[in-house]
Parts: C-alpha cells; structure tokens; sequence
C-alpha cells in the first residue's frame, strides 16, 4: 500500500467565480484526462510538504491556506494498487496565478469553473464535491473570504464573494446588519468610484487583530 497527496486549489475572482485547479494527466492510468494534482508521499517528507511540493511540481501554485480535508482509502480507487490519498483544500485569488506551470506527471494545468468540470480521474470528483462541502460549511463559522478579497473593498463584493461560494442568493439587508455587528471590518473613508450613474460605496478593510481579540472574548463568527 503507497500514501499519496491530492489538492483541490479553489480559486476566485468576482469576474470568474470559482474555479477548481485541476492538471492534465501525462501518464497512466488515465492519461490524458483532467484531475487534481497531486502524488506519492517521499519516505523523507511530512504530508504537508508533499502537498507544497506536488503543487508547486504539477502547476507552478504556492497556497498560503491549506488544510487537511478528509483520506480517501476505497481499495478500488487506484487501479494500479491500493493507494490511500490525504486530500487537502486551500484557497487563492486566481488573479494571481493565471499563468499556470505544468512540469513532472502533468502536460498541462488549468483552472475549471466548479460547475462545469470535465470528466475527472479516480475518486477526484468526490474529492472535490468533499472538498466544496467543508469549504462552505466553513464559510459560514470562520471568515476565511476575507482572504480573497482585496485589502480594502466595497461591501458588494463581500456579498458577491458569500453568494458565490455559498453557490445562493443572500438576503443582503439581512448579511450587512449581521456582518456589520461583528465590528471587525473598518471603514476606510475612502469611497468606490461607480460605473455608470451608480452612487459611491464606502470602502471597507478587514481588521485581523480586532477578530483575534472577539475570538479570545469567545466570540462565534456565524452567517
């Protein structure tokens, strides 16, 4: 039995969506077919830093968010022998990574809107259906968002940013007064320049240190 690593990288941006990393297969089994990236654990690495590795490998992308998502162990997933996957998911601005590197056991690497992915190799498409559960759920206990947001900006994104992820439609008077209340995010004193003939918007930024001192206090963050 081998130990492998997968890395379901979702990716956002308010012109896009939300994206799924995923790279083209080079060899078998299941060449040239999408999945994610990912492979086998080396006997001198921590599972941590072959996920960083393999990433870094198969498309170029460094996550600063990443967590173990769930182990995914069926006998049959692999057919070549019984290989037991540590799946991992993160987060990223695909802003930032639009010029993708393939190398080793990937001919290419490209991001997927989440709701039109290809046919995917092994288990990759329960992985991600996992993945995209527990990234949801967590949106709504932890502000992980604010981190695909610029530094400062206009409350329609954040909106924007929880509709998308959370794949509904938000009462929006109902999530500024309850966002609003936590009194984490500052306004700036700056204001949007609008499109069009819409009104300016007040500019907001996320204050880290202030959400670390509720959390303290026993605050729960809940949308």
């Amino acid at each position: 039995m081998k130990l492998a690593v997968d890395a379901v990288i979702f990716g956002y941006s308010r012109e896009d969506g939300l994206s799924v990393l995923l790279i083209q297969r080079k060899y078998p089994p299941f060449k040239d077919s999408w999945a994610l990236p990912g492979g086998f654990v080396k006997d001198t690495e921590s599972l941590e830093e072959a996920v960083h590795r393999e990433l870094a490998e198969e498309t170029g992308v460094a996550v600063q968010f990443l967590e173990q998502l769930y182990t995914f162990g069926d006998p049959k997933r692999d057919p070549r022998q019984r290989i037991v996957s540590i799946a991992y998911v993160g987060l990223v601005k695909t802003a930032q990574f639009r010029e993708l590197k393939a190398s080793t056991d990937a001919s290419a690497a490209q991001w997927h809107h989440f709701k039109n992915l290809p046919k995917l190799a092994f288990d990759h498409g329960s992985i991600i259906q996992a993945a995209t559960e527990r990234l949801r759920n967590k949106l709504t206990y932890q502000p992980i968002g604010f981190e695909l947001l610029d530094k400062r900006f206009a409350f329609s994104d954040l909106e924007h940013l929880y509709a998308t992820l959370l794949d509904q439609p938000l009462n929006r008077r109902n999530f500024s007064k309850k966002i609003l209340s936590f009194e984490f995010l500052e306004e700036t004193g700056e204001l949007s320049k609008p499109a069009g003939k819409g009104r300016p918007s007040k500019i907001y930024k996320f204050n880290e240190k202030r959400y670390k001192s509720l959390l303290k206090e026993g605050f729960h963050f809940q949308v």
